[in-house]
């Protein structure tokens, strides 16, 4: 499958709002895609609840990877 976007992230809700808003401090809008939500939107229930993958641009990964990677975790 040839896609012009590439996955940046995977992870659970908290964790992928602090990466969309630095991704998009970064002028790079990002495609959030969650499975749960989409789930319980249609009726249906997931194993993966608040797991959010994130999508940005293949012309822009290099940059997204950069940003996130400057991020600390206080796990």
């Amino acid at each position: 499958m040839n896609t012009t976007y590439k996955k940046i992230f995977g992870g659970d809700q908290i964790k992928a709002n602090r990466v969309e808003l630095t991704l998009r401090d970064g002028n790079i809008i990002p495609i959030c895609k969650d499975e749960g939500e989409s789930a319980r939107l249609a009726g249906f229930s997931t194993s993966l609840p608040q797991f959010i993958e994130i999508y940005v641009h293949k012309d822009e990964e290099v940059k997204a990877l950069s940003l996130i990677s400057n991020l600390e975790w206080d796990n």
